[in-house]
């Protein structure tokens, strides 16, 4: 979308936050869609901070509205909301100073032909400055904001995480690092951090299969984004890959695959793979491609519903299965703090029936011997090792792999990272092998 480049950036950053809270879009299609090329990089940055937080302190500035106001803004008026919401945020937890955030929150809704606004927020906010310590001490007792997620999460992570739900909420607020996965089909992970030191002037932590870097950047401020050096991806996503076992040539299938990451990470690690990336999405499907391309490296693409092999597999074996299903996306929320408003309580059982469902269609389509990945980026018990538990009573010829490693924490089945651990996303490993 080509925006007019008058447009600043508090205003896209109200386009943006209206596509997620009101249109319950998410980050990732709203992102896109209203930052166009004209914006300075400066201006991307800030809209980009107000955005992602007003999302991750979302429940803590809903409840210090009501405080503030005599009654509640009428649906039509969500833009004035958000406009206090993002003023609120500046307010609290930036250096903007406060007359700058005030002025600027009282123009923008003139700008947005809403005059009437303009005195009830100016007078708003300087309420809320003149009695922020007081207002804060009065909603610290109140779960949803003190944790800043919804009740059904609060409560769903403290049954299943007595001695950790309050950790991982902490770290869900927190801004995630910007970890880089290097491609060693063309240079070592030693020799790309040389390049990043030599062109940025900082070290960047180093690990097997990547780095991270100590402030997230543009891609294109990077060496070799383009030549393929690299991919952005989180450190946690990038064990799934070494967890496999690959050899030259075996016949691997990737279900729903997109974007990509962990199909262009075991070609780089054995290029010969006769790799299959099945993804439900013909749109989706072209990043995958994109990425391939980029990395010059290649695979099978098809479009094609995993939980119904029958219509699709013709009888095709595979030695390798990474199976890195559809889920809440509870254990990436520092990346994608749109979760947190747009996943629902009653999105869960499906999600669990779904991923059974497919575990168990995609299970005969696995060699005697051959081994298969479960996956997600949850933190939910009931996506991952009580799928599992009940996967493993169901399927005689299933025996599960105990994962070794110096990440995560060990389960009754498989392998949990939780937010932070390690500067990692949330996580979930089980490695199965046919007997």
């Amino acid at each position: 979308m080509k925006n007019n480049p008058k447009v600043d950036s508090r205003q896209l950053a109200l386009k943006v936050l209206q596509s997620v809270i009101d249109k319950k879009e998410s980050l990732s299609s709203a992102i896109p869609f209203h930052f166009s090329a004209e914006l300075s990089t400066k201006d991307k940055a800030f809209a980009q901070m107000l955005v992602y937080g007003v999302l991750r302190r979302y429940w803590r500035l809903m409840a210090i509205l009501p405080l503030l106001m005599k009654k509640k803004l009428k649906d039509k008026d969500s833009d004035i909301q958000i406009i206090l919401l993002m003023a609120l945020f500046q307010l609290m937890e930036t250096r903007v100073p406060d007359y700058a955030s005030v002025d600027a929150s009282v123009n923008l809704c003139r700008k947005q032909k809403k005059k009437w606004a303009a005195g009830m927020v100016n007078a708003v906010l300087r309420n809320f400055i003149r009695q922020q310590q007081e207002l804060m001490q009065k909603i610290d007792n109140k779960p949803q904001a003190k944790y800043d997620h919804p009740q059904w999460m609060i409560d769903r992570l403290r049954k299943d995480w007595p001695e950790n739900w309050e950790a991982i909420f902490a770290q869900n607020n927190q801004q995630a690092s910007m970890a880089l996965r290097v491609n060693q089909q063309q240079l070592s992970v030693d020799d790309f951090a040389l390049k990043l030191n030599t062109k940025l002037n900082e070290s960047a932590e180093q690990y097997d299969t990547g780095v991270v870097l100590n402030h997230p950047r543009d891609v294109s401020e990077l060496p070799g984004f383009e030549e393929g050096w690299f991919s952005v991806q989180d450190m946690g996503a990038q064990q799934a890959a070494t967890l496999l076992d690959l050899h030259t040539e075996q016949n691997v299938l990737d279900c729903c695959a997109a974007p990509g990451g962990k199909t262009c990470h075991m070609l780089e690690i054995e290029p010969t793979l006769n790799m299959l990336a099945l993804d439900v999405s013909d749109q989706r499907l072209m990043r995958v491609q994109e990425n391939l391309e980029r990395l010059q490296l290649s695979a099978e693409l098809m479009a094609a519903d995993a939980s119904q092999p029958d219509e699709w597999s013709e009888g095709r074996q595979f030695d390798r299965i990474l199976l890195d299903v559809p889920c809440s996306a509870s254990g990436v929320i520092r990346r994608h703090p749109d979760i947190k408003l747009l996943r629902r309580k009653q999105d869960i059982p499906a999600l669990i029936e779904i991923q059974q469902k497919i575990l168990q269609k995609i299970w005969p389509l696995l060699v005697s011997g051959g081994k298969l990945l479960y996956a997600t980026c949850s933190v939910f018990k009931d996506e991952n090792e009580n799928q599992l538990e009940q996967f493993l009573q169901q399927q005689q010829d299933a025996v599960e792999i105990k994962i070794a490693a110096n990440w995560g924490h060990e389960r009754p089945h498989g392998r949990q990272i939780f937010p932070g651990d390690d500067d990692m996303d949330g996580f979930y490993y089980a490695l199965l092998q046919k007997k």
